[in-house]
This record gives structure tokens, C-alpha cells and sequence, in this order.
């Protein structure tokens, strides 16, 4: 299972920008998607998740300015972020936790990490 993610990039304070991420492999079914986030100095975190079914959820520091979303047809997860702040300003990663492929069920998938940079 590999994930490709896109997107990032820099934009000013209050800004948007949109992250996707594509899971591939002979997947037949992806249990939770999410995206995680690095910071200098910081343990990663998670920013949201959305199970199979749509239930999401946020982080505290998130909610009501980021959304995630997916793609069960295409596996693919995205996260729309708006009203950007400085302290969102991290490298952003895409993981599955549980997907079942042709070969059997696999856990813990993580995507490269994507540099998002809010500044002024």
C-alpha cells in the first residue's frame, strides 16, 4: 500500500489551501483515513480523521476552520483547510490505519509528509 499525497505549499495568515492524499495497492476497502501533522519541536498530532462511514473527527484546534473528507471509489482523503493560522504551519501527513487488499489486511500506513507554511 502506498500513499501519495498533495498539495501544500505557503499562503498568508487567514489564507486556504487543500491537501489530498491517494492510497493504492489492490486495495479493496480502507477502515480510517486521516491527516496528521509535525511541528518544529513538536510531537506529531493528529488534525482529523474520517472513518468508512463518514464520522469525523478534529482536533480541538481545528474545528470549524479544517474539513476532511474521502473517496471510498478512489481512496483518496482530503483536508480543506481555511482560515490558516501560524501555529498550522507543520508538515502534514496522510495515514490508513486498517486496509484490506488482494493479499491480506495491512495497518499503519503512512504517506510523505507535505510542508505547509503560513506566514506573512
Amino acid at each position: 500500500v502506498q500513499l501519495q499525497a498533495s498539495g501544500g505549499g505557503s499562503v498568508q495568515p487567514g489564507g486556504s489551501l487543500a491537501l489530498s492524499c491517494e492510497a493504492s495497492g489492490r486495495i479493496t476497502s480502507i477502515n480510517k483515513m486521516a491527516w496528521y501533522r509535525s511541528a518544529p519541536g513538536k510531537q506529531r498530532e493528529l488534525v482529523a480523521s474520517v472513518a468508512r462511514g463518514g464520522d469525523t473527527n478534529y482536533a480541538d484546534s481545528v474545528k470549524g476552520r479544517f474539513s476532511i473528507s474521502r473517496d471510498n471509489a478512489k481512496n483518496t482523503v482530503n483536508l480543506q483547510m481555511n482560515g490558516l493560522k501560524a501555529e498550522d504551519t507543520a508538515v502534514y501527513y496522510c495515514n490508513v490505519d486498517r486496509v484490506w487488499t488482494d493479499y491480506g489486511v495491512t495497518y499503519g500506513h503512512w504517506g510523505r509528509g507535505t510542508l505547509v507554511t503560513v506566514s506573512s
